[in-house]
């Protein structure tokens, strides 16, 4: 009989948890920067792997909101002021 006592303990769900939010992390950041492609804006190596580097979320929903109405991939981060994500 398998031993599955381990699926219900709270570190195996925490774990779970962080790999849930990293695949989050990760679709946000990946729809980020298809959106600029779907808008023929051209990202440059600077952008890809800024918004791939991220790993704030909310930073990245933000970049995506902004990736609707941007001109150039740059535009992303127009209204982050320096240092941020």
């Amino acid at each position: 009989m398998p031993v599955n006592y381990f699926f219900r303990h709270p570190v195996a769900e925490q774990v779970r948890e962080e790999g849930r939010e990293e695949g989050r992390v990760e679709e946000s950041a990946e729809m980020t920067l298809s959106i600029l492609g779907w808008r023929g804006i051209p990202v440059s190596d600077a952008v890809r792997e800024r918004v791939l580097a991220c790993t704030d979320h909310e930073q990245l929903k933000a970049w995506a909101q902004r990736a609707v109405h941007a001109t150039h991939a740059e535009d992303l981060f127009a209204q982050d002021g320096a240092g941020s994500a």
